[in-house]
C-alpha cells in the first residue's frame, strides 16, 4: 500500500462561546484537516491544530509546511510503516510537531482500517473502559465561572479544569469562588497556561490556595523554565502538572531528571502524533509519573486520536479532549456519553467524516499528488 494523494483543508470550527485562555481569546478554532488516499482505496484522516504559543506553528504556517514539505516527502511512501514515516518527516523539517501529527494520525487511521481494528488495539490494546470528561471553564469573572460550574455539576460533571493566568489576584478569587460554589466533592484542576510567569508569583498564589483542595496546578510558569517547575514542586504539596514544557523525549528526560512535575500532559499536537505520544507515555511510566492526554481543542478527528492513546495505556489516568463539545459544527461523529467518553470498536479512528460539512468549514485547500 502506498500514499497516492494528500488533501489539505484549512478550516475554522465555530464555537458555542469564545474560548479564553491566558494568552488568547478564540472566537473560532483554526484547524487543518488532512485526508490521505492510498492505492488500495483506503482513506485516512488526520488533523493539525497549530498554536504559535505552544508549538511555535501558526495555522497558515502549518498548512504550507504540510503542502510544500511534509506531504511531498511522504507521497508514494507506505503509510503502514509508521516509524519510517516519522523518520522521513523529521529529516524533511525540524520541529513542526502539529503538522507532523496530522500525517501520523491519518496513517494510523489507514492502518486500523486495513487491519479492521480500532487504533487502540494497535498500540497496546484497550486498558480503560471509559474516562470521565472534565469540563473546561474559560477565563471570566469569578461569579460567572462559579455559576457555570454549578450548572455543569447539575448536568453530571464531577471535575473542572479552570483556565486562569491573566491576573494572579483575580485568579485566586476565581478558584475560591468555584470551590465555594461546587463544594468539596468536585475535582478542580487549575491551568495557568504559563500566565503566572515565574516561581515567586506562583508560590504567592499557592499560599493563598493552600486550603482550596486542588487536584493539581498546571503549567503556572513559562514553558522552558523546567528548573522553575522543579523549584515550585519542592515548595508545595499541591500536585504540579507540566504541559507546555513537555514537547518530546528530550524535555521528558529533563523533567524526569529534575523531578519537575508530579504529572505530565501529553498532547499529540505538541509531540507529533500518536506514535510519539505512546513513546512519551512509556518514558513517564518508567519514571513513575502519571499522564494525561490533553487537548488543543481539536475536532472529532484529533480528539479521537488522543482518546485511542489514552484508552490503551494504564499510566494515562485522565483526559481533557473536549473540543467537539465546544463546537457548534464538527466534521466528525465522535460520540460522548456526557460526562463520560467510551470508544467504539470501529476500525481506525472510528470517526466518520462529513465531507459536506468539511467543505462548508474550509477556508482554503490544496492537494498534493
Amino acid at each position: 500500500m502506498k500514499i497516492t494523494a494528500i488533501h489539505l483543508y484549512a478550516t475554522h470550527f465555530p464555537l458555542h462561546t469564545p474560548f479564553i485562555v491566558s494568552y488568547h481569546t478564540y472566537d473560532y478554532m483554526p484547524s487543518i484537516i488532512v485526508k490521505v488516499e492510498t492505492d488500495e482505496g483506503i482513506t485516512g484522516y488526520g488533523e493539525t491544530v497549530a498554536d504559535e504559543h505552544v508549538t511555535g506553528e501558526t495555522w497558515e504556517g502549518a498548512f504550507y509546511t504540510l503542502k510544500n514539505t511534509l506531504a511531498p516527502a511522504v507521497l508514494g511512501k507506505k503509510p503502514l510503516e509508521i516509524e519510517k514515516i516519522h523518520d522521513i518527516m523529521n529529516k524533511a523539517v525540524y520541529g513542526a510537531p502539529a503538522a507532523k501529527a496530522a500525517i501520523d494520525i491519518a496513517c494510523f487511521d489507514i492502518l486500523g482500517k486495513k487491519l479492521k481494528q480500532p487504533v487502540y488495539q494497535l498500540i497496546g490494546g484497550r486498558y480503560h473502559d471509559e474516562f470521565p470528561i472534565t469540563h473546561v471553564l474559560s477565563i471570566a469573572e469569578p461569579d460567572y465561572m462559579a455559576e457555570e460550574a454549578a450548572t455543569r455539576v447539575d448536568q453530571g460533571y464531577r471535575s473542572f479544569k479552570m483556565k486562569v493566568g491573566n491576573d494572579v489576584k483575580k485568579d485566586v478569587e476565581r478558584i475560591k469562588a468555584v470551590r465555594a460554589r461546587v463544594g468539596e466533592d468536585i475535582a478542580i484542576r487549575v491551568d495557568v497556561n504559563q500566565g503566572w510567569t515565574n516561581s515567586a508569583t506562583t508560590l504567592t498564589a499557592l499560599r493563598a490556595l493552600q486550603e482550596v483542595n486542588l487536584d493539581w496546578l498546571e503549567q503556572p510558569i513559562l514553558a522552558d523554565d523546567i528548573n522553575g517547575m522543579a523549584f515550585i514542586r519542592s515548595k508545595t504539596d499541591i500536585p504540579l502538572m507540566i504541559d507546555e514544557g513537555l514537547k518530546g523525549p528530550r524535555e521528558m528526560r529533563e523533567i524526569i531528571e529534575k523531578q519537575a512535575a508530579d504529572k505530565v500532559n501529553i498532547k499529540l499536537m505538541k509531540c507529533g502524533g500518536i506514535y510519539p505520544a505512546v513513546k512519551l507515555a512509556h518514558q513517564a511510566e518508567m519514571a513513575g509519573f502519571e499522564c494525561q492526554v490533553g487537548s488543543m481543542v481539536e475536532s472529532s478527528i484529533g480528539s479521537a486520536a488522543g482518546f485511542h492513546v489514552a484508552f490503551s495505556k494504564k499510566v494515562i489516568t485522565s483526559v481533557e479532549l473536549t473540543g467537539p463539545l465546544k463546537f457548534s459544527k464538527d466534521v466528525g461523529n465522535l460520540h460522548y456519553d456526557v460526562p463520560f467518553i467510551r470508544l467504539t470498536e470501529h476500525p481506525g479512528l472510528g470517526v466518520e467524516v462529513d465531507e459536506k460539512t468539511l467543505t462548508e468549514l474550509t477556508v482554503f485547500e490544496a492537494t498534493v499528488c
